[in-house]
Parts: structure tokens; C-alpha cells; sequence
């Protein structure tokens, strides 16, 4: 059996009433896939970066999940000549 190890790092940055995250792929073909997240604090809300952290990293790895879900789907249509249906 072959271990083989895929990195995902985080990057955080918030700006006034804003956090943004970028989820950074890196695998041994080092494809460059980015996934990136974005909250905004509604003015009626309490200001706890945390939570703007949170949602702004768990958007940022969704979209990273979204866009590998889709270069697997391109790779499958390449082999198979045939459009590839992957649940999401």
C-alpha cells in the first residue's frame, strides 16, 4: 500500500466587516486547486471574528470540495467519452 499525502492550508484575512478564507490544495500533481469563502458581519450582529472565521472557512472549503468535484468529473468524461454524473 502506497501513502500518499494531500495538503490543504488556510489563509485568513479580514478587512472591516469582512473575513475572507482561501483553502489552498496541495497534492503530489500540485493541480492548484483554490477554494475561497467570504463573510460579512451584518450590522445588527454582535462582532465575534470568530464566527466570521468559520463561516468564511467552511465556504472556502466547500467551493475547494465543488471545484475538485469537477476536475474529477472532467477526468472521467476524458476517459470514458461519456458526461459523468458525481453526486455533490
Amino acid at each position: 500500500m502506497r501513502e500518499k499525502q494531500w495538503r490543504v492550508e488556510i489563509f485568513i484575512d479580514e478587512h472591516e466587516n469582512r473575513t475572507r478564507a482561501q483553502a489552498r490544495l496541495h497534492n503530489p500533481d500540485e493541480t492548484g486547486f483554490v477554494g475561497t469563502g467570504v463573510a460579512r458581519l451584518n450590522p445588527r450582529d454582535a462582532d465575534v471574528p470568530e464566527i466570521g472565521d468559520e463561516l468564511a472557512v467552511s465556504r472556502a472549503l466547500a467551493d475547494l470540495a465543488h471545484r475538485l468535484l469537477d476536475a474529477t468529473a472532467e477526468d472521467i468524461e476524458a476517459i470514458t467519452h461519456r458526461e459523468a454524473h458525481l453526486e455533490r
